[in-house]
């Protein structure tokens, strides 16, 4: 079974949880997007995001932005946009050294839920579809192997107060982060593309 590796079944045997293991895997597993969960994706603001470089040596991010941001483009496709940050890339380049990720995509208001995604992703630097995504330096292209929902008992219920402003929006002046204007920084900041 893809899901899982002989770990994965030590543990399960150990405590007895192969069979509901296996009835979720076969109730619940997917690898492509249903219309269900396009919606979801495209309504949440943030997912962190798990890569490993060349040698396994994990790394997790967030990434933000307003709802849309990342979204189906279609049943077998998830994109996402890389806007400008601190410049060092760890996601990015370790998807261009290992493109095996993880997302996880969680909302934490009304209904609070979880979706998990694991596929291969691919970094894109003049890809079309960054014209639809304001303020994007770089398309994350990511083919999905195993899409399923994860229970989302212990996932404590927020409501948004404010927005980032910091999100590239149509229409709206960039807002730059204080840090980049620090002394020991300002001389290495690279400028910003447009």
């Amino acid at each position: 079974m893809v899901m899982f590796h002989q770990g994965s079944r030590d543990l399960q045997d150990a405590f007895g949880s192969r069979p509901l293991a296996d009835r979720l895997v076969e109730k619940l597993r997917r690898s492509a997007f249903t219309e269900e969960d396009a919606a979801f994706i495209a309504s949440v603001r943030f997912f962190f995001l798990a890569t490993a470089d060349a040698e396994g040596r994990p790394d997790c991010s967030y990434k933000g932005g307003d709802p849309g941001f990342v979204r189906v483009a279609a049943p077998d496709l998830l994109v996402f946009p890389d806007y400008d940050g601190n410049g060092m890339f760890k996601s990015l380049g370790n998807i261009a050294a290992n493109p095996h990720v993880g997302l996880l995509f969680i909302t934490m208001e009304d209904r609070p839920r979880r979706l998990r995604v694991n596929g291969t992703a691919r970094v894109v630097l003049d890809d079309p579809l960054m014209a639809d995504f304001e303020g994007a330096q770089a398309l994350v292209r990511v083919t999905p192997d195993d899409i399923f929902p994860n229970c989302p008992r212990n996932i404590p219920r927020y409501a948004l107060q404010d927005a980032s402003p910091y999100i590239p929006r149509c229409g709206e002046a960039r807002v730059e982060p204080a840090w980049k204007t620090f002394e020991i920084f300002a001389d290495v900041v690279p400028p910003r593309k447009a």
